[in-house]
C-alpha cells in the first residue's frame, strides 16, 4: 500500500503519512475509529470524478463523506479512498424561482445562515455540521418537517457524479427513477452527490421557539408523558414539530426535554401544548425570534463530537401502559462510562404524511414518529459496555415498531434492507444495479445488488 501511486487524484490528497491525517480520518462520533488508506478533499466535481476513477483503476474501495454524521461511521472504512466533498459547499440562491441550489458538501449552519439573511426557513436538521446532502438523501427529519414535510420532500434536482466519472442530472423529468431513489434510500448508494436544488418554503418573519423540560423527575412523570405526548401527537397542528428526550443522565438523574419550532405566535403554541403543560412539574421556555435567531439556539447545544451508539425506528401505534412502563424502564440504568441514556422521540405526520409513500424511497410516512434509543459515554475504554447495553435493549424496541430510519441506522439488523426500505427494497435493488453495475460504492449495509 505504501508504494501505491497518488498520481490522477486532484483536490488535497491526505495519505497516512500527512499530519493532517489523524483529524482528517474522524467522524463526529468519536467512537468510530477507521484508518482509511488516502482521503481526498474535493472542491470541484472534476476532483470527484478522478477520485472514482482512481480508486476502480487501484481497485480501492470507495467511501462517501460530506458532514461526516453516518451514526455506524460509513462515510470511512478501513484501507479506503474516503471522497470527501465538504469543502465544496457553494450556495446559490434564486429569490424569483424561490429556490436553492447548494453544492453536496454544505452542512445545516451553513445553509441556515444563508438563507435566513434573506428572509427564509428551510426545512434542514438541528445537528449544525450535519451534511446536508446526507440527511436529505436519507429522508431528513428536522423541526419543521410537520410543516414543511421531510428534507427529501423539497428536492427538486440533483447532481451526481456516477461509477464512471461522469455527471448525471435526476428530477422529475430526468432520470426519474434515480430520482425517486435518491429521495430517502439513503447516502453513498448510487454515486457521488455533488449538487441538489431545493423549493423553498414562504418566506418567515418569525417562529417560536419551544422548549419544555422536566429536570429531576420520577419514572412515573416520564410515563406520564410519553402517554399523554403519544395521543397529543395525533391531532396535532400541522405547523408544530416537537421533538422529546426521556432520560437519564449523570448530572441530571431522570428528566425530559422536549424541543421544536411552531411556525406561529407564543400565544396560539401555549395553547396547542395544554395537555402536554398539566403534567406537573414542567418548566416552559417560549421565544418568539427569527428562524435564524431559532436555528442557532438549537444548534450551540450539540457538542463539537461525542462518543455514541444510537439507532432509530418507525412507530405505527399507541402504546399501552405495559409498553409504556417497558420502554420507559430501559432507560432506568446507565451502562458502565454512560454520562446520558435516552429514549427519544421524533415526530412524523403533517406534511410528511399527506406525500403518499410510492412517491418516494421514503417508505414509512405512515409511522406516527421516530423512536430512538442511545447512551453517551466519555472514556473510550466504555464503549464495549455502552454498545452492549443498547443491543439488549435494541431487542425489545424492534419487537414494538416496524421499519428502520436508515438516517439513524443500526450495524446489527439481520434484514437491514426490507427495515430501512420496507417493499421499496426490490424496486432499489434495480435502481442500485443500473446507476452502479459494478457495485463501485458498495459498503455495509449500502442497497444490495
Amino acid at each position: 500500500m505504501s508504494e501505491l501511486n497518488y498520481e490522477g487524484l486532484t483536490g488535497e490528497i491526505i495519505t497516512r503519512y500527512e499530519r493532517e491525517y489523524e483529524e482528517s480520518r474522524q467522524e463526529w462520533n468519536r467512537s468510530i475509529q477507521k484508518f482509511p488508506l488516502v482521503i481526498v478533499y474535493c472542491y470541484t466535481k472534476w476532483d470527484v470524478s478522478n477520485a472514482i476513477i482512481w480508486a476502480r483503476k487501484n481497485k480501492i474501495d470507495i467511501r462517501i463523506r460530506s458532514g461526516g454524521h453516518h451514526y455506524e461511521g460509513y462515510s470511512v472504512g478501513n484501507n479506503v479512498l474516503v471522497i470527501d466533498i465538504s469543502r465544496m459547499n457553494h450556495l446559490q440562491l434564486n429569490q424569483r424561482k424561490n429556490t436553492l441550489k447548494i453544492q453536496g458538501g454544505a452542512q445545516n449552519k451553513q445553509v441556515y445562515d444563508f438563507i435566513s439573511s434573506k428572509g427564509y426557513s428551510f426545512p434542514g436538521g438541528t445537528c449544525p455540521t450535519v451534511g446536508i446532502s446526507g440527511y436529505t438523501l436519507g429522508g431528513g427529519w428536522g423541526y419543521s418537517s410537520r410543516y414543511f414535510g421531510l428534507g427529501c420532500d423539497s428536492l427538486l434536482e440533483l447532481e451526481l457524479i456516477d461509477y464512471k466519472g461522469n455527471i448525471i442530472i435526476a428530477n422529475e423529468t430526468c432520470h426519474k427513477d434515480l430520482f425517486w431513489a435518491c429521495r430517502g434510500a439513503g447516502g453513498g448508494n448510487f454515486g457521488v452527490v455533488v449538487s441538489l436544488t431545493f423549493k423553498l418554503p414562504p418566506k418567515v418573519e418569525k417562529v417560536t421557539l419551544v422548549e419544555l423540560y422536566w429536570p429531576n423527575t420520577s419514572v412515573g412523570i416520564q410515563k406520564e408523558f410519553l402517554h399523554t405526548w403519544q395521543k397529543w401527537l395525533t391531532n396535532l397542528n400541522n405547523k408544530m414539530t416537537i421533538g422529546a428526550s426521556i432520560y437519564n443522565s449523570a448530572t441530571e438523574g431522570l428528566a425530559i426535554y422536549g424541543r421544536g419550532l411552531f411556525y406561529g405566535t407564543p400565544e396560539e403554541a401555549k395553547i396547542i401544548l395544554q395537555n402536554l403543560l398539566h403534567i406537573s412539574e414542567v418548566k416552559m421556555n417560549l421565544q418568539y425570534v427569527s428562524f435564524l435567531e431559532a436555528v442557532n439556539i438549537v444548534q450551540s447545544s450539540y457538542p463539537p463530537s461525542e462518543q455514541f451508539k444510537s439507532t432509530g425506528r418507525f412507530v405505527h401505534k399507541q402504546y399501552n401502559e405495559e409498553e409504556i412502563e417497558k420502554i420507559i424502564s430501559l432507560i432506568g440504568e446507565r451502562a458502565t462510562g454512560s454520562i446520558f441514556a435516552a429514549i427519544s422521540l421524533y415526530p412524523l405526520g403533517g406534511k410528511v404524511n399527506d406525500i403518499k409513500k410510492n412517491e418516494t424511497a421514503f417508505y414509512y410516512r405512515d409511522a406516527h414518529y421516530i423512536i430512538g434509543i442511545q447512551s453517551i459515554w466519555e472514556d473510550p475504554i466504555f464503549k464495549k459496555d455502552n454498545v452492549q447495553w443498547l443491543e439488549k435493549r435494541f431487542n425489545y424496541i424492534e419487537s414494538i415498531t416496524e421499519g428502520s430510519f436508515i438516517n439513524f441506522p443500526y450495524s446489527n439488523l439481520e434484514d437491514y434492507m426490507n427495515a430501512y426500505y420496507g417493499a421499496h427494497a426490490n424496486k432499489l435493488r434495480k435502481i442500485n444495479k443500473k446507476y452502479d453495475p459494478l457495485g463501485v460504492f458498495s459498503f455495509p449495509q449500502g442497497i444490495e445488488r
